[in-house]
């Protein structure tokens, strides 16, 4: 459960800034008292102005020359990396590192 205190301008909310908006531009309820209306962004309109999460299938991945390395744990052979190790003393496969 959420205990965060949430402002809604005496009743009233606040108007989407964004002069585009085409989401009815109306704010219900903040998790924070704004000190100007200026800025204030619906939602929609904050989650579309949001930069785009890097996909995981982008990510380069480093595999040692196609010899991976050997887990610290059991010994087991790590295929690929989303980076190239400094020290491969420490490193662990997906299944010891979910231990």
């Amino acid at each position: 459960m959420d205990d965060r205190q949430m402002y809604d301008n005496d009743g009233q909310g606040w108007d989407c800034s964004n002069p585009d908006c085409q989401h009815g531009g109306h704010i219900d309820k903040l998790p924070f008292e704004p000190r100007s209306a200026d800025g204030l962004l619906c939602f929609e309109c904050k989650k579309a102005s949001a930069p785009a999460a890097p996909r995981r299938d982008d990510r380069e991945m480093f595999d040692n020359d196609g010899q991976g390395w050997p887990c610290a744990d059991c010994g087991g052979n790590i295929d690929k990396l989303p980076f190239e190790p400094r020290d491969t003393s420490n490193l662990k496969c997906r299944d010891c590192f979910r231990k």
